[in-house]
């Protein structure tokens, strides 16, 4: 019982610590957890709304809430693959449990996600949509999407600390990755011949788990999410376990 309150205050100190390092000293403070979406959002109108035309109804609340979820994932995945081989003082601390620091990151990133979430919402009342009951499933979606970007993160921060190409390369697949997840687009716009390749990407159907409930008031399909609740739990043990695995070489390899 003592180490969980450890753990837990450990927790709670990291997280305010990054939250302070990251702010410090900054104008704007939180409000860059808002800032960085809303200038995508404002690019991603003009391109997609005004210059290309892509009909896609209430888009400022549709882009937004994707891009909202995807950079949450993003920032926790790509911060996470350092998480290790930026700590080394913490990783060398007698005692010190290097299991925290993803947990740490991915925990970051949501107090941002959550505070931009307000923001969300006040563009889905302008919009003229209003909440349903549904969004009580909200927490669900945002407790899966915390398992599975964890998970991830366990894997990218132990690989990475043998193989340093690991954080770059991760950089990369997450830019990518970006184009292939439906954020500025709608799902049904991707041609039939390609859906079932692209529907193996888990953030496809996370965003549109989101905007079902957020934007449609409808329940997310529940095959996909009980899809996503098993990768995201599978993902989680077996990035614990390469973790574990490896966790014996970080003082070696730091």
């Amino acid at each position: 019982m003592q180490r969980l309150i450890y753990i837990r205050d450990l927790l709670r100190e990291l997280v305010a610590r990054d939250l302070k390092v990251r702010y410090n000293r900054s104008v704007l403070g939180f409000a860059w957890a808002l800032v960085t979406p809303l200038m995508f959002l404002t690019v991603f109108f003009f391109v997609f709304k005004l210059a290309l035309s892509i009909d896609i109804p209430r888009f400022g609340s549709f882009a937004f809430t994707g891009m909202l979820v995807y950079t949450w994932f993003q920032s926790s995945v790509s911060q996470a693959s350092g998480a290790i081989t930026s700590s080394r003082e913490l990783i060398r601390w007698p005692g010190f449990t290097a299991a925290i620091l993803p947990v740490v990151t991915v925990t970051t990133n949501l107090v941002n996600f959550l505070i931009a979430l307000p923001v969300l919402m006040l563009f889905l009342l302008i919009d003229g949509t209003g909440l349903k009951s549904v969004i009580l499933l909200l927490p669900v979606v945002i407790f899966i999407q915390f398992v599975l970007t964890l998970g991830l993160g366990y894997l990218v921060a132990a690989v990475n600390v043998l193989f340093r190409d690991t954080e770059h390369l991760v950089a990369v697949l997450l830019q990518l990755l970006f184009f292939l997840t439906p954020v500025f687009y709608d799902v049904d716009m991707v041609p039939e011949r390609y859906r079932a390749l692209y529907d193996l990407n888990p953030m496809v159907h996370l965003v549109e788990a989101y905007r079902a409930i957020l934007l449609d008031g409808t329940w997310p399909s529940g095959m996909a999410l009980s899809t996503l609740a098993v990768l995201s739990l599978l993902l989680m043990y077996l990035g614990q376990k390469v973790f574990v695995n490896l966790s014996y070489r970080f003082v070696e390899e730091l």
